[in-house]
């Protein structure tokens, strides 16, 4: 897709700060460092998100995640990492499958928080999302 900037990025057509390839992806820094070492890991294929992406491709892209890692982890030594995938708006901003590794640091200013619904949330509700996603899974 010509439009799509990563698509541009992997044609060579925008310039990037690679740190990995292989036959299925493309590992570059993001343009935001959001942490020190904030990195992309591109689909090649285009896909426009995780939804669209075919498992077998998946498993290719999820194998990659633990080499960048631990290369972040010896190049940089975070405290930990957070792995993101944001699929649709409002968090997707750019429409090709990709996968945020974004090492952590003491007072990195980066904020990711959950809502803790457990008090709230019934053994039905439970048993009725268990169930709903167990017959889309037949």
């Amino acid at each position: 897709m010509m439009d799509c900037v990563f698509c541009r990025i992997l044609n060579g057509e925008i310039p990037s700060y690679k740190v990995y390839e292989d036959e299925n992806v493309l590992a570059i820094l993001d343009i935001s460092q959001a942490t020190k070492g904030h990195t992309l890991i591109l689909a090649k294929q285009h896909f426009k998100n995780l939804y669209d992406i075919d498992e077998d491709l998946a498993g290719r892209i999820f194998k990659v995640i633990p080499k960048i890692a631990n290369a972040l982890k010896a190049a940089f030594n975070p405290i930990g990492l957070n792995v993101l995938i944001n699929t649709e708006k409002p968090l997707q901003t750019v429409f090709h499958f990709h996968v945020h590794l974004i090492p952590r640091y003491v007072h990195d200013g980066v904020e990711i928080d959950f809502i803790n619904n457990m008090g709230n949330t019934t053994k039905e509700q439970y048993l009725e999302a268990q169930k709903a996603i167990q017959e889309k899974l037949k």
